[in-house]
């Protein structure tokens, strides 16, 4: 069986009232809900602690207010990390990866970063793989 071709990615051009700074929010590649994958991770120890996803005005908040907001798909709406659970994610930098499709989001992390309560998303959940190393 040979493989399809991976169907292109719908890039969404930056909106035309972007909250970012001009040459951040034309950098940006969105999907087509306008959206763009936030890996959150411990600045100091370099766990990865969760995805989120930003539109610009999540991103805007995020690198103006010292605190993480993401846009929720599923409410539809923004949300601040730890405004409920008390788990507040502070800003230490943010990152654009090279081809403008992912933002690396380094944070000092309060209390556990998954909804579930583990330190981080990805805590057990570990799937069964076939390992290997470098020659």
């Amino acid at each position: 069986m040979s493989e399809q071709p991976a169907s292109a990615p719908v890039i969404v051009p930056a909106p035309t009232t972007s909250p970012l700074p001009h040459t951040v929010a034309a950098a940006l590649k969105r999907d087509g809900a306008g959206l763009v994958a936030a890996v959150v991770q411990q600045f100091d120890t370099h766990e990865v602690l969760m995805l989120g996803w930003m539109d610009d005005e999540a991103l805007h908040r995020t690198m103006t207010s010292g605190r993480v907001t993401f846009y929720s798909r599923s409410r539809q709406e923004y949300w601040r990390k730890g405004d409920t659970s008390g788990h507040v994610q502070w800003v230490k930098s943010v990152a654009l990866d090279c081809d403008g499709d992912a933002l690396l989001i380094r944070v000092d992390q309060v209390g556990a970063a998954c909804h579930t309560g583990t330190r981080t998303c990805f805590d057990g959940r570990d799937l069964d793989v076939q390992t290997g190393e470098a020659l």
